[in-house]
């Protein structure tokens, strides 16, 4: 191997990793990135001198700190005004005219305001050498090591000429999807769950070991600066353009509709309430939108004031909350066995979702809350996802109401319920208490796991309590005269759900190592133990040794991976599940069927979007992050929002999912 092929891997991995975390547009499947990635990791092994800071195997690594050292920032991060309405932008217009005594129009850059953690990127000669939370805004914390783990960010510039010193601002955030994951995670494994996103993304950025940070799954969009020599930017945009061509990420890259510029403030209020219906459609959480002066000389002409900026500010939303009653407060448990109470309410609307069921999460969180049956309580969606009680009005509370205690037998089994030291959760540890397994065959066909589309949860249920499944090989016996015992169950429906049983053998070993449910397993390190392993008999015989030296793999998740598989029970299901005819994808070539197409995909859909969009690039098409004239196919699936109407004012054919399989059926 010579040193030029060895850059030019580590450049061909660099831009995969750009296509894939900042622009969304995946050329090559998460296999033959992780087999590139491994040829990287080989070389390095043999050449340990070739290794630079730039390399895609330095995002992690090295030991825990003990703690962050504390850095000034060369120029104060500044914290934006905050309004809160339509009337408040026309304030601020006026203000600007009136400090610069001109009577024109002004050009504004409008953007989302995010809600995450803001930091600062320091690049020196194009190198990421710094990492400063924003702090009292004028010292922060170093956490670089956390942020080479966030993949969209670039460990170097992609300029040949990058300046001798560059600082970018921006924002560090969880999307929507990975928070509802990471809040499951923590409950099945006795940790608290963050109360929103935004907690979430700071309380994993300041992970003292960065390992635990890059298995949060962290965003990153850059919006402004700080210190830098060697350029000149004319404007806010002129700025976002020149980053963006450097590999860092920013909205107007995957987003463009979500970016205005305008010399028109009415068209800047319009902007306002665009964005704030659009928020509940965006896959990470907003709060508002920032209004900038775009040129740069009336930014330094309008100065600050006190701590702020002159030139630009915060329009946030008004808080989506409602206030309703706690009819009862039940008791769920999980397939870890872990208790979770919840909160009957009265329905209430809540940004436009009709709530009933609000979680409580653990008794520490009730205790700390002092919810209790018959409150009055305020309700809000944490991170437009999770409906959460805020606060309990304690003037409305009745005088009958007593303090909630979970029980100390399981509900469902009637088992002594325990609490293991360090958890916050109480758990049923009872292995065939029904909620478990009830919850663990769920798991089993549930979309990430065996993907068995037609077996819901409530059809589980039917059949769990019908005493035709209670293990996961027995799914695969069902037969068409047992279905049709059930209620509801026609000819064409039991048809399907056979079909679909029949269609979920063929799968691969990592999500077949997903579904198995084994605990501190998510779909991330279910990916790692497929290709580490490559067979499933090779994971099962596994020592303790080999399992923690794996990447993403540390003593704890080794622990309950090894002790899962010394399990006979499962280890005989195992066979049984391989010996009915379970099989695992090849990394065949597919055939090009989608050649040539350029499929946008929006709205809820049976499958991850991130997943559809590699189906298509694997079968030789691409998938654009908008609309345009150049769109063949729109693929919609519920609450498609602006791309459908944009594919609808265009004239751009619409797919639903069973049109996107006929592409697709006969590619392999």
């Amino acid at each position: 191997m010579k040193h030029s092929d060895y850059l030019k891997l580590k450049k061909e991995l660099q831009k995969h990793n750009y296509l894939y975390h900042v622009l969304d547009k995946p050329e090559i499947s998460d296999y033959d990135f992780d087999k590139m990635f491994q040829q990287l990791l080989d070389i390095e092994q043999e050449k340990p001198e070739w290794v630079e800071p730039d390399s895609p195997t330095q995002r992690v690594g090295g030991a825990p700190l003990k703690q962050f050292s504390k850095q000034d920032h060369r120029e104060p991060m500044l914290s934006l005004q905050n309004s809160f309405s339509a009337d408040d932008i026309e304030a601020f217009h006026q203000r600007c005219l009136k400090f610069l005594k001109i009577d024109k129009s002004i050009t504004y850059y409008c953007e989302p305001k995010f809600d995450g953690l803001a930091v600062e990127l320091i690049y020196e000669d194009g190198l990421l050498t710094g990492a400063l939370t924003r702090g009292d805004g004028v010292t922060g914390e170093n956490v670089l090591s956390n942020v080479k783990t966030i993949q969209s960010v670039p460990l170097r510039l992609n300029t040949e000429n990058p300046p001798a010193l560059l600082e970018v601002r921006g924002e560090v955030l969880m999307q929507k999807e990975d928070f509802k994951k990471l809040n499951q995670f923590q409950q099945d494994n006795g940790e608290t769950p963050f109360a929103n996103p935004r907690n979430a993304a700071a309380g994993s950025l300041r992970q003292l070991d960065p390992k635990v940070t890059a298995s949060r799954l962290l965003k990153l969009f850059c919006y402004g600066f700080g210190a830098y020599t060697d350029l000149n930017f004319n404007s806010q945009n002129d700025f976002a353009k020149v980053i963006g061509a450097w590999g860092l990420p920013t909205i107007n890259l995957t987003k463009k509709d979500l970016i205005l510029i305008t010399d028109d403030v009415h068209k800047v209020i319009e902007f306002y309430h665009f964005v704030e219906k659009q928020r509940h459609h965006l896959p990470f959480d907003i709060d508002g939108i920032v209004v900038k002066v775009n040129s740069l000389d009336l930014q330094n002409e309008l100065g600050t004031i006190a701590r702020s900026p002159r030139w630009a500010t915060a329009v946030k939303f008004k808080p989506e909350q409602g206030q309703t009653i706690v009819k009862d407060i039940i008791v769920q448990v999980g397939r870890t066995g872990a208790l979770t109470p919840v909160a009957v309410m009265n329905p209430v609307k809540v940004g436009g979702v009709t709530i009933t069921h609000a979680t409580l999460h653990n008794q520490d969180e009730i205790d700390r809350k002092d919810v209790r049956i018959g409150d009055t309580v305020t309700i809000q969606r944490a991170g437009d996802v999770i409906p959460e009680v805020v606060s309990v009005d304690l003037k409305k509370r009745p005088k009958e109401a007593v303090a909630f205690k979970i029980p100390k037998k399981c509900p469902e089994c009637h088992s002594t319920v325990t609490k293991i030291e360090g958890e916050v959760v109480s758990r049923c540890v009872n292995p065939i208490c029904p909620a478990v397994v009830k919850e663990s065959l769920k798991h089993f066909v549930s979309r990430k796991a065996m993907n068995i589309e037609k077996l819901g949860e409530k059809l589980i249920e039917q059949l769990f309590n019908n005493q035709l499944i209670k293990n996961y090989s027995d799914i695969y016996q069902l037969n068409k005269k047992e279905l049709l015992n059930l209620e509801r169950q026609g000819e064409k429906s039991v048809s399907n759900i056979l079909a679909s049983i029949e269609k979920s053998k063929e799968t691969t070993l990592a999500r077949f190592i997903f579904s198995l449910g084994i605990r501190y397993v998510g779909e991330q390190t279910a990916r790692v133990l497929a290709n580490h392993f490559g067979d499933i008999k090779k994971l099962e015989n596994a020592s303790m040794d080999e399992l923690v030296v794996i990447s993403d793999v540390g003593p704890k998740v080794a622990n309950s991976i090894y002790n899962t598989f010394k399990n006979k029970t499962l280890t005989l299901e195992i066979d049984k599940l391989l010996a009915q005819g379970i099989q695992f994808k090849s990394s065949k070539k597919l055939k090009p069927s989608l050649k040539g197409l350029n499929i946008v995909v929006t709205g809820t859909l049976p499958l991850d979007r991130n997943e559809i969009k590699q189906m298509i690039t694997e079968r030789g098409g691409k998938s654009a992050s908008s609309v345009s004239k150049n769109t063949n196919y729109v693929l919609a699936g519920e609450s498609a929002g602006s791309k459908l109407d944009k594919a609808e004012e265009l004239g751009v054919p619409i797919l639903n999912w069973e049109d996107f399989q006929k592409l697709i059926t006969n590619d392999q």
